[in-house]
């Protein structure tokens, strides 16, 4: 089936649409609920205000996005009502690359084995201690 120049308002429910392609449309507003999406591409997209709830996000690759004001709550390797502990779910590790944290809050959040590389750590603070200055004094501290 193709649709083309026509605004609609659809409602598909019970369908198998893989392999289709959505061009050039404007979905404002759109619903998808108990949907397959794996393997999905989305390229040049305006997810603003979009909200995502109760999804496996596992794999998922997000390159050259703004994220201006989002929010990630409860987001983990399991069921968000339980406890992290305990799941036997394959932990597949989460990567944070070239990213622009500034100005972030993580609050309430599980860092266990978090590793920082090569970051810009000026103004990065845990419970109200700076952490450039502590890792500065403590250099000079292995070095007398």
């Amino acid at each position: 089936m193709r649709i083309e120049n026509v605004r609609e308002t659809l409602t598909i429910v019970n369908a198998d649409i893989s392999g289709s392609s959505i061009k050039n449309v404007g979905a404002e507003g759109v619903s998808f609920q108990c949907c397959n999406l794996a393997g999905a591409t989305f390229n040049d997209i305006n997810f603003t205000g979009m909200a995502i709830s109760d999804a496996n996000l596992t794999g998922i690759f997000i390159d050259g996005a703004q994220w201006g004001g989002a929010q990630f709550k409860h987001i983990g390797y399991g069921d968000k009502n339980r406890s992290e502990d305990g799941h036997t779910t394959a932990k597949l590790p989460v990567r944070i690359i070239s990213c622009n944290l500034e100005d972030a809050v993580v609050r309430e959040t599980n860092l266990r084995g978090v590793s920082i590389e090569g970051c810009n750590i000026e103004g990065l603070t845990i419970d109200g201690v700076d952490i450039a200055t502590l890792l500065r004094q403590h250099k000079m501290a292995l070095n007398q």
